[in-house]
C-alpha cells in the first residue's frame, strides 16, 4: 500500500510468516533501520516486551516506539509471533509513525 505522510509517499509491505511477521515502511526505496520485536515469555502477571535495533540507527527512540506498539498490539490480537520491522524513513515525526501504525493496524495479517 501507498500512504503520504507529512508530504512523503511511503510504501508499506505486510507479510505474515509462519515463525515471524514482517513490516517494511520506506519513503527512501530502501529497507533503512531494522528492529526486532518479541514478547518475551515467562510467569509475568503483565506481559513484557524486547524491541532491539539489528542494523541502522540506533539513537531513534520514536523508531523503537513504533515497533513497541505493533508488538503490543500484535500479542494482544492473541499472536505470540515476533516482529521485524524496517523503517526506511526520510521523516522521523510522531505523525509519520502514528501513521504507520495505523496503517499497519487497520491492513493486519495476524
Amino acid at each position: 500500500m501507498v500512504s503520504a505522510w507529512q508530504g512523503n509517499n511511503t510504501d508499506v509491505v505486510i507479510c505474515s510468516y509462519d515463525d515471524h511477521f514482517l513490516v517494511i515502511a520506506t519513503q527512501i526505496g530502501a529497507m533503512g533501520t531494522i528492529l526486532q520485536a518479541r514478547k518475551e515469555e515467562g510467569m509475568a502477571i503483565h506481559p513484557t516486551f524486547n524491541v532491539s535495533v539489528i542494523f541502522g540507527k540506533r539513537d531513534e527512540p520514536m523508531l523503537v516506539s513504533c515497533a513497541r506498539q505493533l508488538i503490543e498490539h500484535i500479542s494482544n490480537s492473541g499472536s505470540s509471533r515476533p516482529l521485524m520491522l524496517s523503517l526506511g524513513l526520510k521523516d522521523h515525526s510522531v505523525e509519520t509513525l502514528k501513521g504507520i501504525v495505523s496503517a499497519v493496524i487497520g491492513n493486519r495479517l495476524w
